[in-house]
């Protein structure tokens, strides 16, 4: 494999950089709030489906 010299490398960097599409500030903003929903439902799912689990282990074990 050749070696690439640092400036070159760089300069590859930039280049490619300059080729990916960045999203809007708004586009972020509107992801960032719809990650945060999805969040909050799993959390609350997983907290019912733990404290359901959690019942029934416990009918079970009688403890």
């Amino acid at each position: 494999m050749a070696k690439t010299n640092p400036f070159e490398f760089l300069q590859q960097v930039r280049a490619e950089t300059n080729k990916v599409t960045w999203p809007s500030r708004k586009e972020t903003m509107v992801t960032t709030v719809m990650v945060l929903i999805m969040v909050t439902f799993a959390s609350i799912f997983f907290l019912i489906a733990d404290q359901i689990l959690s019942w029934g282990v416990t009918q079970i074990l009688g403890s």
